[in-house]
């Protein structure tokens, strides 16, 4: 990677691409077992939609609820401090992520245990599918920020020894231009791979084979399924559009949390003493 900061409109064009879109099924009646196998063989499927706009509307209503009137038990991350917030519009565009809320509102806790989402996970793993982690991830207009490229296991938490899945469900329309996902197809045939503290938890930029990535553009009730190994990353919102979207982690019932010398020894330099 360049040692030279790069500008977030730099980010936007020379570490994502935008000529590949992925073509998403049209329904749950439009899943096969050859799609499952897909799955497998790419690191990610993609349902649109899958949830109908009641249940997007009130997952809406109860992610607004959370971050505006009553945040219960639920964790809420700011771009800048909370304290200097002082109208709902500075409030809505400085949230990046709201967490920890399926067992604090029900109207989210409905989408994550979804009987149609926990069908599909039940389909590529082949057994029981146990919740591990809830959270919205919100993207403003003009400027919401980059996640960059990263697989979700490097995330400690995330780490099982068998591969968790992600799901990932548009409650606005996710699009090439307010930063839909993007991702590397069969990435999480590479297996773990070091990450580094630079934007963020991260891959190295210059391992992403960027020339293949695809975008998965999803409309309100679009479900991304994906492998916790597959390179993934969303780039700068500087649409006029919000993108809100939840996003929750399952793992397989036989699997257990890896400890943390095995974490370490997969998603981090320590044994090689690379650099990024």
């Amino acid at each position: 990677m360049s040692k030279v900061e790069l500008t977030p409109e730099q980010i936007n064009n020379e570490l994502y691409r935008y000529d590949k879109v992925h073509v998403s099924l049209k329904g749950k009646d439009e899943l096969l077992d050859q799609h499952i196998q897909e799955y497998r063989r790419d690191g990610f499927l993609s349902i649109d939609p899958l949830l109908d706009q009641p249940v997007v509307n009130n997952a809406i209503e109860g992610l607004m609820d959370l971050a505006f009137v009553d945040r219960k038990g639920a964790k809420l991350q700011f771009s800048k401090p909370e304290k200097e917030l002082h109208t709902l519009e500075e409030r809505e565009l400085a949230i990046r992520k709201v967490s920890e809320f399926v067992n604090e509102e029900e109207r989210l806790k409905a989408v994550a245990y979804h009987p149609e989402i926990i069908n599909v996970i039940r389909q590529i793993f082949g057994e029981e599918p146990v919740l591990i982690q809830d959270m919205a991830l919100l993207k403003p207009p003009h400027g919401g920020g980059e996640k960059p490229w990263h697989q979700d296991m490097a995330y400690g938490n995330l780490t099982y020894t068998k591969a968790v899945i992600g799901v990932w469900i548009a409650l606005d329309e996710a699009t090439v231009n307010n930063g839909c996902m993007h991702v590397i197809p069969r990435s999480h045939q590479e297996g773990a791979t070091p990450h580094y503290a630079i934007r963020d938890w991260q891959l190295c930029d210059i391992q992403v084979p960027v020339e293949r990535d695809v975008i998965v553009p999803l409309k309100p009730g679009g479900v991304l399924f994906f492998h916790g190994m597959l390179y993934h990353g969303t780039p700068y919102n500087f649409s006029t559009d919000r993108r809100r979207a939840l996003q929750f982690h399952y793992a397989p019932a036989s699997s257990v949390r890896v400890g943390p010398h095995e974490y370490k020894r997969m998603f981090t330099n320590e044994l090689s003493g690379a650099e990024c």
